[in-house]
């Protein structure tokens, strides 16, 4: 604090100007219809509680209003400083530092981005648990908490070699299920550092919106935070979501996880159907985490933290579906009493038992990829490119829709609340925020527009065969990457503009004759509103708590 104190006393800037004593000069020595009032009606000098921008350029000057410590510090530390300091709660992840800022400012310069990925991880949780709910065979349970679990890794599945089909079927792999099920038990979640901060800032906002409700105003009015608060409520339920889905985003902990569970797995072996160790057949398993092939078009899908699920999404779907697929042509041929070995008698289970140990034995790979309906000469690239049905693309509809609603409820509640604090309009404080808002979208919009290119073009390159295809896949490889920067970028300069826009709020900044008149939305007909009267004071806080209720009626 003391060296942005220094920072701002140290910025060289225009003569200052105190709009008061220009008012009351302008009162005293001027007469005639000189003066306006709150509602841009000339009256009389003496009467005037606002100025025209021409006569406030003449009286008054170009310069700002000085710069008050005490005023900077105490709305700083009361509209901005707690959001700040939530920002931390954020899940990131990835052992990388650099990464962990990459996610931090990302979430910053698209809360829309953030929502959308919160949102897409609740539904596909959902969408998961409703898939596997008809299937009736053992680790289905323990399938969904893996599967749902891998949401934030770049997730695999091999149909190869019969390895998905003996993960399914065979006895000796229940422990694989066991053994990745208890390694993925950790969680992020509520912790006392966690639920403190979040009380400290709904308590802090609370607390400084009933403080602006109540205040006289004898200072400066337009440095009260009203806009700044509701703008930055997004942050809180993207916190308490993430604090309930509790996100496995670890990387290095999800490494080992995997790497325990795959060292237990095992396979029949294709010459002698025995069943063996998978690591003495070959280094290939059926499920794995894709973090060998660091390639530009697959970085973000790479990244742990849970606000790369965007770019996960299409991936994790087919991985899904495979598995969704083996397990229901398993459980179809368990309803109709078909063991994997084709001559076996089925053997009927104990109550609570799903299918009895004996079913699941005995068969070559041949007849266990055919029980799970993967055989061996499917070729393992997706034919269903976007993740096999409609409702896919309806997540990410639905996705959409609640991220839209909580990036524009709270920057529209910030724009009402700058917009009808006198001078009514659009001001530099109201388009600051609507600039905001409009880069937050337009970052949402290229990075998810990115991860359907990238998807795509994994799957058009995947295909050697074909020359057509790889230039296809060559050209969305490349339009996607170029997105990826640009929305990045975008992301980068939206979050340094609102964090610099917010503070310049409460420095006096924005307290100069050209951002008092709102100039930028009035343009010829631009005033200064300098002194507030009742009725004023009583639509402004009307309009206030009309925003307050906007950004808060979203969480």
């Amino acid at each position: 604090m003391v060296l942005l104190h220094v920072a701002l006393l140290s910025v060289p800037s225009r003569a200052s100007v105190d709009f008061k004593s220009c008012l009351l000069n302008v009162t005293q020595d001027c007469c005639g219809p000189i003066g306006l009032n709150s509602l841009c009606y000339h009256v009389n000098a003496s009467e005037a509680t606002a100025i025209s921008y021409e006569n406030c350029l003449k009286y008054c000057g170009v310069g700002q209003e000085p710069f008050q410590w005490t005023a900077f510090s105490q709305q700083f530390s009361s509209w901005l400083l707690p959001w700040l300091a939530l920002i931390s709660q954020t899940p990131f992840g990835s052992n990388d530092k650099l990464y962990n800022l990459e996610a931090m400012l990302l979430t910053v310069g698209s809360p829309t981005l953030g929502a959308y990925s919160l949102a897409l991880t609740a539904l596909n949780g959902r969408w998961l648990a409703n898939l596997f709910s008809a299937y009736r065979y053992p680790n289905v349970r323990n399938a969904i908490r893996v599967l749902s679990s891998l949401q934030q890794s770049p997730l695999r599945v091999n149909n190869d070699e019969a390895l998905l089909a003996s993960l399914i079927v065979l006895p000796e792999n229940d422990g694989w299920w066991d053994e990745l099920v208890v390694w993925l038990d950790y969680t992020y979640s509520w912790s006392i550092s966690a639920a403190t901060s979040i009380a400290w800032v709904a308590i802090a906002y609370v607390f400084t919106v009933v403080d602006s409700f109540t205040s006289d105003f004898s200072g400066t009015y337009q440095m009260i935070g009203q806009g700044v608060g509701s703008l930055w409520l997004w942050l809180i339920p993207i916190v308490i979501g993430w604090l309930q889905i509790s996100p496995q985003c670890d990387s290095i902990r999800l490494r080992i996880a995997m790497k325990r569970a795959n060292r237990i797995a095992y396979v029949v072996e294709d010459s002698t159907g025995d069943i063996v160790p998978a690591t003495a057949v070959s280094g290939d398993r059926a499920i794995y985490l894709d973090f060998s092939n660091w390639d530009t078009l697959r970085v973000d899908e790479q990244s742990t933290a849970p606000i790369y699920n965007y770019a996960r999404f299409l991936p994790w779907i087919q991985a899904v579906e495979k598995v969704s697929n083996a397990y229901s042509a398993a459980s179809r041929n368990a309803q109709r009493h078909k063991p994997v070995q084709p001559l076996a008698t089925w053997v009927e289970a104990k109550r609570g038992q799903p299918v009895h140990r004996e079913n699941r034995m005995g068969g070559s790979s041949t007849e266990i990829s055919q029980y799970c309906g993967v055989f061996p000469t499917e070729e393992d690239t997706p034919r269903r490119m976007w993740g096999g049905s409609q409702h896919a693309f309806l997540r990410m509809l639905v996705a959409s829709g609640l991220a839209l609603m909580l990036q524009w409820g709270t920057t529209g509640a910030a724009v009402v609340a700058a917009w009808f604090t006198p001078t009514r309009g659009l001001g530099c404080r109201s388009s600051s925020y609507l600039v905001y808002g409009i880069l937050s979208t337009i970052v949402w919009f290229l990075l998810v527009v990115s991860s359907i290119l990238s998807h795509y073009a994994t799957i058009e390159l995947m295909d050697g065969n074909k020359r057509r295809r790889i230039s296809r896949g060559t050209v969305a490889s490349t339009l996607a990457i170029l997105l990826r920067r640009a929305g990045k970028f975008t992301a980068l300069i939206n979050a340094i503009w609102i964090v610099v826009s917010c503070t310049f709020q409460f420095t006096n900044f924005y307290d100069t004759c050209y951002c008092n008149s709102n100039v930028l939305g009035l343009r010829s007909h631009a005033y200064n509103v300098i002194s507030l009267t009742k009725d004023d004071l009583s639509e402004m806080r009307f309009a206030w708590s009309g925003g307050v209720g906007l950004a808060g009626g979203l969480h």
